[in-house]
């Protein structure tokens, strides 16, 4: 039997039990803070080897490798290269402990940095990265991957597409969830899965951050759209510290009981991770031993996604738009923007259709003249973070729409793959690879199909095709294809027969470009809006439009109503009822506002690209710098905060915001100096992350807000011994010290510094995050909690007032 066909009969016949956590248990056997768990094990193979054989012995039908950290940026800084030895070793050692009674999973975990488009370190170094991981535990004879504790869907796809890339071996995705429902880069449940089942992912679920019972709405949230098993493995509980030992609240009864929810809510996966122990999972076993296990309801599913939203394409929704704007055919402006390597009229076209209704950007970058596949990459770079809504990539070139879906944090709408056989030879494998819906466009042969009987027949053809790589009817989007009347007076009808077809017997979602109908032709408007009626009627799920157009929307909502496509004509009603003026689009030429509410824009846009140039427009029209610092710079910025603290912002706005702040600060600075006017100090604070922790994504921004906010920076780095941290609080001398941890097993060195700070003599106030640490933990060994960088600039400036109140007067 197969490996897949052994992984599949687990969750079928029954409910899957994994193991439970690694890293606390090592913990608990003696592993030293600041040591690689990797290398400590592969030095006492004994002791791991015990904990494998504990949760079989317990019940775990499928065992982790101890190789979370096992990719080479975790292993470098504690000297360590051969990434392909130790991860190997560490599979063999587990394979040698599950024998026949278990599979073995080569567990894969977070790099530590955040992935191109979000973050510094470039999509394909990672897939590299993760490749060469994978490939050792593979030689090591693991039956199957895991990629756990995923912050990042971006870090998460690199991770799944190098383990595809070179084994047929089921891979499970975990995601790490906040207590808001979303992952650290503001990714929702649904999304992540969305995502991730169609990339290819044999199990989707989350693990770590929470206990059982907060996992349970997650995994609810997810079952109705899964295609593939959900898996969850929650902690026990939180972490609290009891002496110098972090320990966690949920007894092994009280876990397994609450597993039973884990299960009712349809999960069909269960482990444990941090603080679980063989108790835990045999109690897991003892309570869902008979459990009939929920398998997924259904084989596909209708639906793209972008980093932070998706949209399911259900029947009886109201009519999707497509956005057309970001094409460049017949846009002079665009094309030179294009030519030149900018993108400030892509973010501007791009916002103003968001605000108008679209629901999904269709993006086009064929210009002649230009690195089309470098321009693609560079656009979806910028609206991966500027925009949440889903994209739909559109190019006639296969190696611009390779490179788009491999960089893309989602899943795409392909626009398009016809019917000339060469097209889908090459498209359907790309689109099956990167697990994209499409637009199939009933074109063959270099000719238009005159009748709906001839696309018709074009349609099969393309779908008998996409079945050999997988695809289904939810997969596909079929093209009515539109021509004008101004040429053929039939061309609407046999359009909407396409449609009709389509959307009835074959049961496909359906799409047409609009406006091609009224091409030569005056006040194109009206037959637009009548034709989008008659569509929608005829069983349109979407069109490709100018949101922008009052009329079109009017028809859309109406329609929607008409067709019983809009519950309790919620949309129709607010559409109608608002009294903002029609929004036409702007001139590229054109600079809206004032020079500050240029540079202010751009702060809450994150607009890296402009800020510079605005700021130096603003000066050059006689406002001072400290002005813009003072009235434009920290409002914004402020603003950022207020909105990612009410969830409107996520991770990567707000990280786009703080750099385009940083280099409008770069940029103001000299200017301040010379003019006497340099920003009042705000006080210092040093940041570390504590010994045996090589985790600084959190930790670098903070630092990055804080420096924003005008607090003078001392950052040690990652892995940062108590003694270093004591020694440069002594030669600084700041007012508050700040401290991170990720994992439950370093959190307890934060106790550490707090003691020998004290007995330094120290007076700074400690602040302390990180996603294993509670306010309740902070306020147990005597520091301050932040949350997350916003949180981290108010808790800085309320405890640099404390401390400069403490101060004597002189």
């Amino acid at each position: 039997m197969s490996r897949r066909k052994t992984f599949r009969g687990l969750w079928r016949d029954g409910l899957a039990i994994l193991d439970g956590g690694t890293g606390t248990e090592l913990q608990r056997v003696g592993m030293p803070a600041g040591v690689s768990p990797e290398a400590w094990c592969l030095a006492h193979p004994d002791t791991l080897s015990g904990i494998h054989r504990a949760y079989l012995d317990a019940g775990a039908a499928i065992l982790y490798t101890c190789t979370f950290g096992g990719s080479r940026p975790k292993l470098a800084p504690y000297g360590h290269t051969d990434v392909h030895a130790i991860n190997r070793d560490l599979a063999r050692l587990a394979r040698r402990a599950a024998g026949r009674r278990a599979l073995v999973a080569g567990d894969i975990g977070a790099t530590g940095r955040f992935v191109e488009p979000f973050g510094d370190l470039p999509f394909d170094e990672a897939v590299a990265i993760f490749r060469e991981q994978a490939a050792g535990l593979l030689e090591g004879g693991v039956d199957l991957f895991v990629i756990e504790t995923m912050l990042d869907i971006q870090e998460a796809r690199a991770a799944l597409i190098a383990v595809k890339e070179i084994c047929r071996l089921p891979v499970m995705v975990t995601m790490t969830y906040e207590a808001d429902g979303r992952t650290l880069n503001g990714t929702d449940p649904v999304t992540a899965l969305i995502t991730l089942q169609a990339l290819g992912a044999d199990a989707v679920g989350c693990n770590c951050s929470t206990g059982p019972e907060a996992m349970v709405p997650l995994i609810a949230a997810m079952k109705p759209y899964a295609t593939v098993p959900l898996m969850a493995k929650p902690n026990a509980g939180m972490p609290r510290l009891v002496g110098d030992k972090t320990l966690f609240d949920m007894a092994p009864e009280a876990f397994g009981a609450a597993a039973r929810e884990l299960a009712a809510a349809g999960a069909n996966l269960i482990g444990g991770c941090c603080g679980t122990t063989a108790a835990h999972i045999a109690a897991l076993r003892t309570t869902l031993d008979g459990v009939a296990p929920q398998p997924p309801r259904r084989r596909s599913l209708a639906a793209i996604s972008s980093a932070r939203a998706h949209r399911i394409f259900a029947p009886g929704d109201p009519l999707v738009v497509i956005g057309e704007r970001l094409n460049p055919t017949g846009k002079k402006a665009l094309q030179q923007e294009l030519r030149e390597g900018k993108l400030a009229l892509v973010r501007r076209m791009a916002r103003e259709q968001e605000e108008r209704g679209a629901d999904l950007l269709d993006v086009n970058v064929g210009v002649p003249d230009i690195d089309e596949v470098e321009t693609i990459r560079a656009v979806v770079r910028l609206l991966a973070a500027a925009t949440p809504l889903p994209l739909c990539l559109d190019s006639a070139r296969v190696d611009t729409l390779a490179a788009a879906l491999r960089l893309y944090p989602g899943r795409a709408l392909i626009n398009s793959i016809s019917g000339e056989s060469e097209k889908m030879a090459e498209l359907l494998p790309l689109a099956a690879r990167y697990g994209a819906m499409f637009i199939l466009l009933p074109l063959a042969g270099g000719e238009v199909p005159a009748t709906a009987e001839k696309r018709i027949q074009i349609v099969r053809d393309v779908y008998r095709a996409a079945r050999r790589h997988g695809f289904t009817k939810e997969d596909i989007v079929v093209d009515g294809l539109v021509m004008t009347v101004a040429s053929n007076p039939r061309a609407a009808a046999e359009t909407l027969k396409t449609v009709a077809w389509s959307a009835e017997r074959f049961g496909a979602r359906t799409v047409l470009g609009l406006s091609n109908v009224s091409f030569g032709m005056p006040e194109r408007d009206r037959l637009n809006s009548a034709f989008l009626t008659m569509a929608q009627a005829a069983g349109l799920t979407m069109a490709i439009a100018n949101p922008s157009s009052d009329v079109l929307a009017d028809a859309r909502r109406a329609g929607d109503v008409l067709l019983g496509r809009d519950r309790d004509a919620a949309a129709y009603i607010a559409h109608a009822t608002q009294t903002a003026p029609s929004v036409e689009p702007v001139p590229p030429a054109a600079d809206p506002g004032s020079p500050e509410e240029r540079v202010r824009e751009a702060i809450l846009d994150g607009n890296r690209e402009e800020i510079v140039a605005r700021v130096d427009a603003a000066l050059a029209a006689g406002i001072p710098a400290d002005r813009l610092v003072d009235d434009c710079l920290i409002p914004a910025i402020v603003e950022v905060g207020d909105r990612y603290d009410k969830k409107t912002y996520f991770l990567p706005q707000l990280i786009a915001a703080a750099e385009a702040m940083k280099a409008a600060l770069a940029r103001l600075e000299p200017l301040l100096r010379r003019e006497g006017t340099a920003r009042a100090h705000r006080g210092t604070v040093l940041m570390a992350t504590v010994a045996g922790d090589i985790h600084d994504i959190g930790k670098n921004i903070v630092v990055l807000m804080l420096r924003n906010h005008g607090f003078d920076i001392v950052d040690l780095g990652k892995d940062v011994t108590a003694e270093a941290i004591v020694a440069a609080a002594q030669e600084h001398r700041p007012e508050v010290i700040g401290l991170s941890a990720l994992m439950t097993t370093t959190m307890v060195r934060m106790k550490d510094v707090i003691a020998r700070a004290a007995d330094a003599g120290l007076a700074a106030k400690f602040m302390v995050g990180g996603a294993v640490v509670t306010a309740g933990f902070a306020a147990s060994i005597g520091a301050s909690y932040a949350r997350d960088g916003v949180e981290a600039v108010r808790v800085a400036t309320a405890l640099v007032g404390e401390v400069r109140s403490d101060q004597p007067v002189m």
